[in-house]
């Protein structure tokens, strides 16, 4: 697996409601809650199974919050993804490592 698609940490700030991963090529995404929550890649929250896999628009992340989210747990998925488990209760979604580098919302990766 490429070096960049590893998470070597990942951290859950409430307060300052992100999920920030660091990756393997030491590179640092923070990811604000409510993103990560509105491109929940289940086929509920993506409108069916074959909406499933789309690409996210990292614009998403720049969306002021509506409210304020947590997360309960964190399970990881063999070496590839990432469970998440919303405060909500909402737990069906798995996020790949590599469509969350692909989806890094700082100004290196997404600019715009």
């Amino acid at each position: 697996m490429d070096n960049k698609f590893f998470a070597k940490e990942v951290e859950v700030n409430t307060a300052e409601q992100t999920l920030t991963i660091l990756w393997g090529d030491e590179h640092r995404s923070v990811y604000p809650l409510e993103g990560l929550r509105m491109s929940c890649p289940c086929a509920v929250c993506a409108g069916g199974h074959e909406q499933m896999g789309r690409p996210v628009d990292p614009a998403i992340f720049k969306i002021p919050p509506s409210r304020t989210w947590t997360i309960t747990d964190l399970h990881e998925m063999g070496n590839y993804a990432v469970q998440i488990v919303w405060g909500d209760g909402h737990d069906s979604g798995i996020y790949r490592w590599e469509s969350l580098r692909e989806m890094c919302p700082c100004e290196e990766c997404y600019p715009g």
